[in-house]
């Protein structure tokens, strides 16, 4: 089967079509996700996603379905009529802080949604309380509200239906233990604008006659019910792989999703949370903003150029834990593991390679991303082998600091877009599963990787017990 998947990152959107028989992607179209800074507020611009979905999909040629994967912590407010009734708040906007006591007042406790406060609109929540009350007549016309990948799916075949797995991503909206809407959606009167939940995956409808006018497919492309983004990377090693091991999905957000883990308490506190699978089952999770940490640490190399890779060597390493060079948390502050930390390095950033030799900067951030993504899967109970999707899985320096840092086997996706390929396993499971490898690493390096980790977790503890900062 041929399916087309639009998805839909907070970096990038994507369309890739998945042969499910493989399963692997046999094309991939991405353009830069588009956000209007301008009234009311910072929003995502739909009518340019849209135009790219339909252009991608006219040249994309004719396939068997369609679904959707998206980021979390986003909804679509339709009016009667089905168009937006607000526009589609980004995120990352600030204005919901501005009622944080209002709502920390109504909003249910963590051990009933497993759902942290966290910062501007990443509570679902938070957003629809904030714009109620900052754009009242705009939201009175509201008659549905509809999860990121729904709204896609709406637009395509014109069904109104919701995600748990979207709902169930730090919402505030969804009691992860039943897949129940939580109590703050009766309280603020939002019971009649929430559609029937559906099963990722299922076969919803077909194209709508003027989106199949639009893309050039046939009306009777199927057209299925999409996922969160995090949870589609889980799906393909849920019905293949036994129990336990760690998802880490990479992209703008590091997520480490723990399947049958150790028995934790989960820590609002420090960016732990419930998501909820794509077959309803809550799963333990901890998370980073490390995609983005990545950006604004190592920056985009000028248009045209390659930036050569030193991947660092035992010696390196040795030399940078001899000289305790380290980049302390947190580089985007607010959320993760460590969101009251401000970002520090422990010598001179920008004398890292002239001091050490060329690769040691981006050694040092490997070493840094790594210890982060170790906390968060610990504080989410990881055990058993780790499976690193998205981008992350092409950083040599970083699989082998997780590799050697965790003691476990780290294996990573063969796909380019391991959102993609779990989407479409919904819809029709392959003849055998994705393919991954296993991360190489030499014992001695394997070693001096751990001794960094450890000495980097230990920095961090230190500093964290006596609040000092570093240089």
């Amino acid at each position: 089967m041929r399916v087309a998947v639009v998805d839909l990152g907070k970096t990038n959107a994507k369309l890739a079509w998945v042969d499910t028989r493989e399963p692997s992607e046999q094309a991939v179209r991405t353009m830069p996700s588009p956000v209007v800074q301008g009234a009311p507020y910072p929003h995502l611009d739909a009518d340019a996603i849209e135009r790219f979905i339909i252009a991608a999909l006219r040249k994309g040629g004719p396939v068997d379905a369609i679904t959707v994967t998206t980021h979390g912590a986003t909804v679509a407010l339709l009016d009667d009529d089905g168009e937006l009734a607000l526009p589609v708040l980004d995120y990352e906007h600030d204005g919901p802080d501005s009622l944080w006591g209002d709502y920390e007042a109504v909003r249910p406790p963590f051990e009933r949604t497993g759902s942290p406060r966290l910062p501007g609109g990443l509570n679902i929540g938070a957003q629809l309380f904030w714009q109620a009350r900052t754009f009242p007549e705009a939201f009175a016309r509201v008659g549905t509200v509809l999860t990121w990948p729904q709204y896609w799916v709406y637009r395509l075949c014109g069904e109104r239906v919701n995600d748990l797995s979207s709902l169930g991503a730090h919402s505030d909206l969804i009691d992860p233990h039943d897949g129940r809407p939580s109590s703050l959606v009766e309280q603020q009167g939002w019971s009649a604008l929430m559609p029937p939940t559906s099963r990722s995956g299922q076969r919803l409808a077909t194209l709508c006659t003027g989106m199949a006018e639009r893309t050039g497919l046939s009306p009777d492309t199927a057209v299925h019910v999409g996922i969160h983004d995090s949870n589609a990377s889980l799906v393909p090693h849920l019905s293949s792989r036994a129990t336990p091991f760690t998802v880490v999905s990479t992209g703008t957000w590091v997520i480490c999703l723990v399947v049958g883990g150790q028995p934790v308490t989960l820590d609002a506190r420090r960016d732990t949370l419930l998501n909820i699978d794509a077959f309803g089952r809550p799963v333990p999770s901890g998370r980073f903003m490390g995609g983005r940490e990545y950006a604004l640490l190592i920056g985009e190399p000028p248009a045209g150029a390659d930036r050569s890779s030193v991947i660092a060597s035992k010696a390196l390493l040795e030399r940078l834990i001899g000289d305790s060079a380290f980049l302390l948390p947190a580089t985007v502050p607010g959320t993760g593991p460590y969101p009251d930390e401000q970002a520090a390095w422990t010598l001179d950033e920008a004398s890292l390679d002239t001091r050490f030799g060329p690769g040691a900067r981006e050694a040092v951030i490997a070493g840094y991303l790594a210890g982060m993504t170790l906390t968060s899967m610990t504080l989410a109970g990881a055990a058993g082998e780790v499976l690193v999707e998205g981008p992350f899985a092409a950083n040599d320096d970083y699989l082998h600091a997780l590799s050697g840092g965790s003691g476990r086997v780290v294996l990573v996706s063969t796909s380019r877009t391991g959102t993609s390929i779990g989407a479409a396993m919904l819809i029709e499971p392959p003849s055998r599963p994705p393919r991954a490898r296993a991360i190489a690493v030499e014992p001695e390096l394997s070693d001096a990787w751990q001794r960094y980790v450890s000495a980097w977790q230990r920095t961090v503890d230190a500093r964290l017990t006596t609040g000092t900062q570093a240089r």
